[in-house]
């Protein structure tokens, strides 16, 4: 049995279609990422999961039960964190905690040996109110609290945005540890080494699904020639690639452009051409692509 399985799920706002015919799964002691840009849907996709909204059309289940029949059974096996912080801020750490494990008809020495390593991170600051947190404790903080009432699967919306890197590779380990416990994990991201982590991951835009695979296994899918190009001009050198032909997308990534070709781009004209055309600096060599290439080929042009 799959821990969730999605099937068709679709959900409207108005006029605005916020899922639309979403289908995959999550396997038992997954960890699974969700990837896409504000907008793609995936928080509608978590509240949906968590029983807080019901689907215009579709299914979907976890631990073979639906969400909307068996909402109740659901949310005692499932532990969400939503992406804004969503604990008490007036409640110290141990209340808050406390106050949890209480809604779920338990108590945190019941459950102490799950979020214990979790925990200890925070319990030396366990009087400080959750709301003079650090970015990185509060996360901590609301994953323990996720954790209280031992669900079998866990819902993360971007759980470590705004949080500092050390912290995030910190968070990342502990989800790790969950993982090999048998909790199974989705989990959404803007960062592409956090993906990196996952087992597989979905990558998402507008409300549909543009592909699911191991991170490895979508990168490479990546077919293209794929080349960074950078001079002394970027945006001028930007716009000019743009134009040259056998160029298919050419688009800023860090300190260099990165520039997908198809079968007839001449990298040599290209150099040439930028060069008698007055720009300074230019390089241009290949590239392997990453999860980031890949989204974006798939958003501007389809599987």
């Amino acid at each position: 049995m799959e821990a969730i399985g999605i099937h068709a799920l679709t959900r409207r706002y108005g006029t605005l279609t916020a899922l639309d015919g979403v289908s995959f799964s999550v396997g038992r002691g997954e960890l699974f990422g969700l990837i896409g840009p504000d907008g793609a849907g995936k928080t509608t996709l978590f509240r949906l999961l968590a029983t807080l909204l019901e689907p215009d059309s579709g299914r979907a289940e976890i631990d073979g039960m639906d969400i909307v029949r068996d909402y109740r059974a659901i949310r005692r096996r499932v532990g969400y964190m939503p992406g804004r912080f969503s604990l008490y801020p007036d409640l110290s750490v141990e209340e808050n905690l406390a106050f949890f494990a209480a809604l779920f008809g338990t108590t945190v020495a019941e459950n102490y040996d799950l979020v214990a390593p979790i925990y200890r991170q925070i319990e030396p600051f366990r009087k400080r109110r959750a709301g003079k947190l650090s970015g990185g404790m509060k996360q901590k903080l609301a994953l323990s609290c996720a954790l209280i009432h031992r669900p079998s699967v866990l819902l993360l919306d971007e759980p470590t945005t705004g949080v500092e890197g050390g912290s995030r590779s910190e968070f990342w380990e502990m989800l790790d540890g969950l993982r090999r416990q048998g909790i199974s994990i989705l989990v959404s991201t803007p960062y592409m080494d956090e993906a990196r982590r996952c087992d597989r991951i979905a990558l998402c835009d507008r409300g549909r699904i543009l592909g699911v695979d191991t991170p490895q296994g979508i990168v490479a899918a990546f077919d293209r020639p794929l080349y960074a190009l950078a001079a002394s001009d970027m945006y001028g050198v930007l716009v000019r690639a743009r134009r040259e032909p056998g160029v298919r997308e050419c688009y800023p990534f860090g300190a260099a452009h990165h520039l997908v070709a198809d079968a007839s781009f001449d990298p040599g004209r290209l150099l040439r051409t930028l060069e008698a055309e007055g720009f300074r600096g230019v390089t241009l060599r290949p590239v392997g692509a990453g999860i980031e290439d890949v989204f974006i080929e798939r958003m501007h042009h389809g599987q």
